[in-house]
């Protein structure tokens, strides 16, 4: 396999004092102790999620950049490209945790699934808290940081707890449509065609044969998508497409050919065209410009 430019972290290389699954800490001490290599973009193989509660500065996820404000909670999953710049006083809370903190607690295994801000998608995976909310979860931070110090035996539940708490109000709290408003059906037929994409792009790229998938028809899936998305399924399809080849592209010993064969493209130049007219670039302008950003 080719090296990958990028790094990928898991929790103990980033923290050895840290327990298997889990990491939590205040983000300035955070900050001085990993900074100067974290602020490069990397790659996590756990869940991740920060409130900022001081500070300015950009965090960018998946090539997607967002302005750093206090009282602003951002959620990554696994795989996801991420770096940051910050200007001097930036605090909050961070949380770093595997999969397994949770898939061993919930008899429902796939219990994260059913939150917008674990889809991968970035911009579903920030949210600017109401002033209402915010002692409320600044209160749960502290919270999690406090049973972390003691010696009891079931604070690792206690933080799960509080953990689910948080992703509860702010699923109910952030966001686009409020989950409320939307019958639990349609989310979960919208969250399960997501995820077959996730599964199945590179070799599945027409509406239909999800919708087969789905036990749906073609136009029943395309409105679910444009009503609760204002995107039509084939563009779904289409940017998680784009959004690896991006991924891929950060991987200097890849040639852009072995890309387009990994993503199951008919030939180079195909891969080209489709890269040019949905990013506005060439794949290696975009490499080039992803290359010069953390040399």
């Amino acid at each position: 396999m080719a090296k990958a430019s990028i790094p990928v972290y898991d929790i103990c290389t980033i923290d050895q004092r840290s327990q298997k699954d889990l990491l939590i800490e205040r983000f300035g001490a955070y900050l001085h102790k990993h900074y100067q290599n974290l602020h490069l973009p990397h790659r996590h193989s756990f869940f991740h999620l920060v409130l900022f509660t001081s500070g300015r500065g950009t965090h960018t996820i998946d090539f997607e950049q967002f302005t750093v404000k206090p009282m602003q909670i951002y959620f990554m999953v696994p795989g996801q490209v991420h770096s940051w710049h910050f200007e001097k006083g930036v605090d909050g809370f961070i949380v770093h945790f595997n999969e397994a903190l949770f898939s061993s607690f919930l008899h429902n295994s796939r219990y994260l699934d059913q939150f917008s801000f674990f889809s991968g998608n970035a911009t579903a995976g920030v949210c600017q808290l109401p002033q209402a909310l915010q002692p409320q979860v600044v209160a749960l931070f502290e919270g999690m940081l406090a049973e972390l110090a003691t010696t009891n035996a079931q604070h690792i539940d206690i933080i799960r707890l509080k953990l689910l708490e948080l992703f509860i109000t702010i699923d109910r709290n952030c966001g686009g449509k409020k989950a409320s408003s939307v019958p639990r059906q349609k989310q979960m037929l919208l969250r399960n065609f997501q995820q077959l994409i996730d599964q199945h792009f590179r070799t599945i790229r027409l509406p239909k044969e999800y919708a087969d998938l789905l036990y749906v028809t073609p136009n029943h899936l395309n409105a679910l998508c444009q009503d609760l998305l204002g995107k039509t399924a084939g563009e779904l399809i289409r940017d998680r497409i784009l959004l690896e080849a991006k991924r891929l592209l950060t991987n200097a010993s890849m040639t852009v050919t072995e890309i387009a064969y990994d993503l199951n493209f008919q030939d180079n130049s195909y891969f080209n065209r489709f890269f040019k007219k949905n990013a506005g670039v060439t794949p290696e302008a975009f490499r080039q410009t992803f290359l010069n950003q953390i040399n």
